[in-house]
């Protein structure tokens, strides 16, 4: 898919980010004709218009249209009867889709088609991970991986604080932690292993790093983050019954 055949519309009241590129419209144009001369739209908008945003199209939609939605929390029953006839698929991605390391879940609207799973797999896939999940495990998908990157930032904030109280420069201290995080990821994803057979391999007996891991079992580290994941997910799960 080129630039050129690709447009993006700006809803009322909120500003385009620094890198957008692309082709823009008026919303009052967009309503009446953009739905017209696109088959895939994707409604990338705050929750809360997204009702207005998608029954404003509704009349130029029909079956050969697809409405890819990564509003958070509207599932796709309420998307469907907003849209009539358009085929739907709902995604859910992270923010590090803007560094091409997005990890997604998608689930697929009854009338959606293998074809359009592929479109939406290789959209997404351009821009990192997606995984075809049921739709009652998106809010799951949202705990793990669409709240996650909230909780890693927290944790190379938390590691580059130890790092200063140990002696380290902020910057310093700031580029190991994140390097840590990063480099960490891809041995889970390369080799395969578990994480706790990777963790093992740099744990030796009455070391330094069985020492922190004991601090960070004594503080409830683990529980800490399921816990998170939990409310994450019962959270999202609540804001699709609004």
């Amino acid at each position: 898919m080129l630039p050129k055949e690709c447009a993006m519309n700006l809803y009322p009241g909120f500003d385009f980010p620094p890198w957008s590129c692309y082709l823009t419209y008026k919303y009052d144009y967009w309503v009446t004709q953009l739905a017209e001369t696109s088959n895939v739209l994707i409604l990338a908008v705050k929750p809360q218009v997204a009702e207005k945003v998608v029954t404003d199209m509704k009349p130029s939609l029909s079956k050969d249209h697809l409405l890819v939605s990564i509003a958070a929390g509207i599932p796709i029953s309420k998307l469907q009867d907003w849209a009539g006839e358009a085929r739907i698929v709902r995604v859910m991605p992270n923010v590090a889709c803007m560094v091409g390391e997005t990890a997604a879940g998608m689930s697929l609207g009854k009338t959606a088609t293998p074809a359009d799973s592929d479109l939406v797999t290789t959209m997404f896939e351009s821009v990192g991970k997606i995984h075809v999940v049921d739709e009652k495990l998106l809010n799951a998908v949202t705990g793990v991986s669409g709240s996650g990157p909230a909780y890693i930032f927290m944790a190379i904030e938390a590691l580059a604080d130890g790092g200063v109280a140990a002696g380290l420069t902020r910057d310093v201290a700031m580029s190991l932690a994140a390097q840590t995080v990063l480099g960490s990821a891809k041995m889970v994803l390369e080799t395969k292993k578990h994480p706790g057979e990777l963790k093992d391999m740099v744990t030796s007996p009455a070391g330094t790093t069985i020492a922190g891991i004991r601090e960070l079992e004594d503080r409830g580290f683990r529980s800490a983050l399921i816990n998170a994941v939990v409310a994450g997910a019962k959270r999202g799960e609540e804001m699709s019954k609004y």
